[in-house]
């Protein structure tokens, strides 16, 4: 059963995420190469020519859905949930950290996610943000929200040592924005779901370069509304030498999540 669940999620989303994701860009996009994408409402959700392809792992989509967000008045869209919903588990996990001061935190693919601005805006102690996505629309805006262009307010920090950051980079090779163990805590919230519809090899590199910037005592946390039964046995076999365990999250909106943590010896 548990190797059918795994099939199958090489073909299709999570449920979850097929709505958070078809509720941000139904309405503006239809067509993506030619063929007929999430806007068409007469075909399903997931189908040939739609998600069940490589197109969440195409840049030139996420670079169209970022565009698009940007006229409207939400600063930031978050896939699955925010920072609000995680910061429970996030700030404990900084505390641990703190020996490293401040502790570094990397999020891969951040997209225009509230994660990296809540972590700069709100966490009480020193924090050093990273956000790296390989959009570079989603870069342009998230900087923007930073240093208050476009008449907004600048975001001011938490703590007056605390950093943040956004970079143009592909989360599948971070060698150009991050050495080997520089950060105490990297997160992924839904760039594995969307790096692995091109393919479980590519989740594996992401995976892969997740680790090598980790620091040994770190953790990387992946969140997800995938099932254990499918997303452990990938983790524990790219992971060798790391301990693997899962935390739910939620419900939120009616969804449960989980919290998937990768961690070296603490």
């Amino acid at each position: 059963m548990a190797a059918l669940r795994r099939t199958l999620h090489v073909a299709t989303l999570a449920a979850g995420a097929r709505r958070a994701l078809a509720g941000y860009i139904a309405p503006f996009l239809q067509h993506f190469d030619g063929t007929w994408a999430l806007g068409d409402t007469r075909t399903p959700l997931v189908s040939t020519g739609s998600l069940a392809g490589s197109c969440l792992a195409d840049r030139r989509l996420w670079d169209k859905l970022h565009a698009d967000a940007r006229r409207g008045s939400v600063p930031t869209f978050d896939w699955f949930f925010g920072y609000e919903e995680a910061q429970g588990l996030l700030l404990p996990l900084l505390q641990e950290a703190r020996a490293a001061c401040p502790p570094r935190v990397l999020d891969v693919g951040c997209g225009t996610s509230s994660l990296c601005t809540g972590l700069y805006t709100k966490c009480p102690h020193p924090v050093d943000v990273l956000g790296v996505d390989f959009s570079p629309v989603a870069v342009a805006h998230m900087k923007s929200l930073l240093e208050g262009g476009q008449g907004q307010t600048p975001l001011c920090p938490g703590h007056p040592a605390s950093r943040l950051h956004f970079i143009k980079a592909d989360a599948q090779n971070l060698e150009p924005v991050a050495s080997s163990g520089s950060f105490q805590l990297v997160l992924d919230k839904g760039t594995w779901d969307a790096v692995s519809r091109g393919g479980l090899p590519r989740a594996y590199q992401l995976l892969s370069e997740c680790l090598r910037v980790l620091s040994p005592q770190g953790t990387l946390i992946q969140f997800s509304d995938e099932d254990p039964d499918v997303r452990l046995p990938c983790l524990e076999q790219g992971s060798p030498g790391w301990t693997v365990t899962v935390q739910e999250l939620g419900p939120f909106g009616g969804i449960t999540y989980f919290a998937y943590l990768v961690q070296g010896s603490h």
